[in-house]
């Protein structure tokens, strides 16, 4: 028995006990991997199994049909689609342990491998799986930036600092052809794909906020375009007709968590108001439903439920109460020295960046296999407000943008809906479960968690 076979057989004989055995068998999804151009209908409801249970999609206008569908259709020449690093059972997003089953599935020929950006460098033997390592390990895809950053319009941004690079295990940033002493100077740094979905919930419109870890993308508009002719590698843009059908798609698409192994199904009748994706559908434009001002509602699962399997149902939601709780009032003192809460930052519609250390260094340390960077302030620049102006990082974030020393390593912070379908976590991959992102946050902030506090968030985060 397969892997994949083995753990749906274990999810249905729960929602067998559970007495939703029917509605879980209606709802799996037969394509666990979209392919550019395979044609057919994405449904107007879906649901595919992840480790915590069950996520779901839901189009808001009916089934799509995707034949040619520009955000289904290979727009380029290496034979990806939007939907290639965009993909329903991993909640518009991808997963690593999607890509290595893609892997050993197509022996690394599948287009979301492309050397673009699906390898560690473009000029390294495509073949090998080590040459597509943090793809494979971390689900981080190569960005490709210019150096010096530039505007708008192509001209050149003055930085306030100067970068060097101290270790280079991908060889892309001291390479001939992609480095940042090439003839076209650039800096590759390594980040997940963001949620091409619940936008609608995230902005009040398609020009209403900026876009990607670094907020370089002013619209989806804009955003759909650089996808197109980087990414896929397309030698025209997108027609404006391709480009309406892309966005009008990610606004009218919405993915969460839609039933949980332990917690049963999350979109019941009379259940917390938001989880679900049909949830998000019925809330208002410009919120997710998981911020301050329209806190998820847990009261209904602080009531005992006599119907709740052998109480294990009642234990769970009774958790992920409590981990709201957590989420929305436990306050801590940032790096900043200002005093917040999780929600606080997470809140519908963001586009704040910030540095929250999962990128910058103290020093020049080990970096797992992705690339260091030292960056030196200009004595005039105001320094970084917690680092000054001799940095170490990953990811120089959006200071690759604004070449603003006091943005090194600020990242845009992501939406937290669907977590549960798309490991690992963070802008690099760092977090392999969610429980590692509860332990980061406890120990980069001097929280001081509880070991209940921290299952209780995991459950919440989990459900989202």
């Amino acid at each position: 028995m397969s892997c994949r076979i083995r753990n749906r057989f274990s999810i249905l004989l729960f929602f067998a006990s559970a007495g939703l055995h029917a509605q879980a068998q209606r709802s799996y999804g037969p394509d666990l991997w979209w392919n550019a151009g395979q044609g057919g209908f994405l449904p107007w409801k879906e649901a595919y199994e992840n480790p915590h249970g069950l996520g779901g999609i839901l189009n808001q206008r009916g089934s799509v049909r995707t034949d040619g569908h520009p955000f289904f259709e290979a727009l380029g020449t290496n034979g990806r689609a939007c939907v290639t690093c965009h993909q329903p059972s991993n909640a518009m997003s991808v997963s690593a342990a999607s890509l290595r089953e893609r892997w050993t599935e197509t022996e690394g020929r599948d287009p979301v491998f492309a050397a673009v950006d699906g390898s560690n460098c473009p000029d390294l033997p495509q073949a090998a799986a080590a040459s597509h390592s943090l793809l494979l390990a971390r689900g981080l895809f190569r960005i490709s930036l210019p150096w010096p950053p530039k505007a708008a319009d192509g001209t050149a941004i003055k930085p306030e600092f100067r970068i060097e690079v101290v270790n280079d295990p991908t060889g892309c940033n001291t390479g001939a052809v992609h480095g940042i002493e090439s003839a076209n100077p650039a800096v590759s740094v390594y980040r997940r794909p963001r949620v091409a979905g619940n936008l609608d919930r995230v902005i009040a419109g398609p020009e209403g906020t900026s876009f990607m870890s670094d907020a370089r993308e002013p619209s989806l508009r804009t955003q759909a375009v650089s996808a197109v002719m980087v990414h896929e590698q397309a030698k025209t843009p997108p027609t404006p007709e391709q480009l309406r059908r892309i966005v009008d798609f990610e606004m009218q698409i919405y993915v969460a968590q839609s039933a949980d192994i332990r917690g049963g199904l999350l979109n019941e009748k009379d259940g917390p108001a938001a989880l679900g994706p049909e949830n998000l559908e019925a809330g208002k434009a410009g919120s997710l439903g998981d911020d301050t001002r329209t806190r998820l509602s847990f009261a209904v699962w602080r009531k005992p439920n006599a119907d709740a399997d052998l109480g294990l149902q009642r234990e769970f939601r009774a958790s992920v109460a409590r981990g709201s709780d957590v989420f929305f009032t436990r306050t801590f003192r940032t790096r900043d020295a200002v005093t917040r809460t999780c929600a606080a930052c997470h809140t519908a519609g963001t586009t704040r960046w910030m540095d929250i250390g999962t990128t910058n260094r103290p020093a020049a340390k080990e970096s797992s296999g992705l690339p260091l960077f030292r960056i030196t302030c200009d004595a005039a620049a105001p320094p970084h407000p917690l680092l000054g102006r001799v940095i170490y990082t990953q990811d120089p974030g959006r200071a690759l943008i604004s070449g603003k020393c006091a943005d090194a390593g600020a990242i845009v912070l992501q939406q937290l809906r669907g977590l549960a379908a798309r490991a690992p976590y963070f802008s690099n991959g760092s977090a392999g479960t969610l429980r590692e992102v509860v332990d980061f946050y406890d120990r980069s902030f001097g929280i001081g968690y509880s070991e209940r506090e921290r299952i209780d968030l995991v459950n919440f985060l989990s459900v989202l």
